[in-house]
């Protein structure tokens, strides 16, 4: 017994179909979804790059800015010390400037006290040759 012809017919067909399909259909979706697996796996190797270079950017970041503050807090120590040795200069200075003025002030009030002793001395000493010229009746 000979199949019917509309069986093998029917083979054929489906054969012919599967032929067609695998070519036309399944191949080009097999493909797009291997370049989308590969599109993704890619975009998932530049995310992860992207991450990375983020967190070295902020790692770096973190760096400068630390060395920064310290930069800065060095930069402030140093004014600071420089601003205390001219503070200490200045006192220094001004103390020795007032201890001259000062020294000058009391040799120079120790002149006038020597001077007005002398003053009142030589007026005694008149005052009293004019007592003893009137008390004695003399004139001088």
């Amino acid at each position: 017994m000979l199949p019917n012809l509309s069986v093998v017919f029917v083979i054929f067909a489906v054969v012919l179909l599967a032929i067609v399909l695998d070519r036309v259909l399944f191949k080009p979706l097999l493909r797009v979804v291997r370049e989308r697996d590969t599109a993704i796996k890619s975009a998932l190797q530049l995310a992860e790059s992207a991450t990375a270079k983020a967190q070295a950017a902020s790692a770096e970041f973190d760096a400068s800015v630390t060395a920064a503050r310290t930069d800065l807090y060095k930069q402030m120590d140093e004014r600071r010390k420089a601003a205390e040795g001219y503070r200490h200069e200045l006192m220094t200075k001004t103390r020795t400037d007032v201890d001259k003025q000062l020294a000058k002030a009391k040799a120079e009030l120790q002149a006038q006290t020597a001077q007005a002793r002398a003053r009142l001395d030589e007026d005694a000493e008149q005052l009293g040759r004019d007592i003893a010229s009137k008390v004695l009746g003399r004139e001088s």
